[in-house]
């Protein structure tokens, strides 16, 4: 997951392998190898990813979104919505990890809409 992760962001900036390497002072096959998720970077590297993108570095290891270990304050139906946008690579919302808890009753209505337009599609 964090390989995937890596590329998408890389990629939304446009930036080759290489070029993003250098950006953060690592080599081509070490990049090659974390997108690949065949070995996981450093605590230093990971951090100079995350500072990159400006993400955090919960985001980049797939940690929870709401920046707090305790989501037993969440309904199911609450964190249901939240893997539902945090599963979208077309939504960018992971980088705010605190929006997305302010913003959850919008998703949700966003949600409910989706899923019935999903049930229609298989009518």
């Amino acid at each position: 997951m964090f390989g995937a992760k890596l590329k998408k962001l890389r990629e939304r900036e446009n930036l080759s392998r290489d070029e993003f390497a250098k950006k953060i002072g690592i080599t081509y096959a070490a990049l090659s190898k974390y997108e690949l998720d065949l070995r996981q970077p450093d605590f230093e590297t990971l951090t100079k990813i995350a500072d990159y993108f400006e993400v955090s570095t919960d985001y980049l290891l797939d940690h929870d979104v709401s920046g707090s270990k305790n989501t037993d304050s969440l309904t199911p139906y609450q964190k249901e919505v939240i893997d539902f946008f945090n599963s979208r690579e077309d939504l960018f919302f992971h980088d705010h990890p605190g929006d997305i808890m302010d913003a959850l009753e919008q998703f949700e209505i966003y949600y409910e809409i989706w899923k019935k337009q999903q049930q229609n599609k298989n009518k």
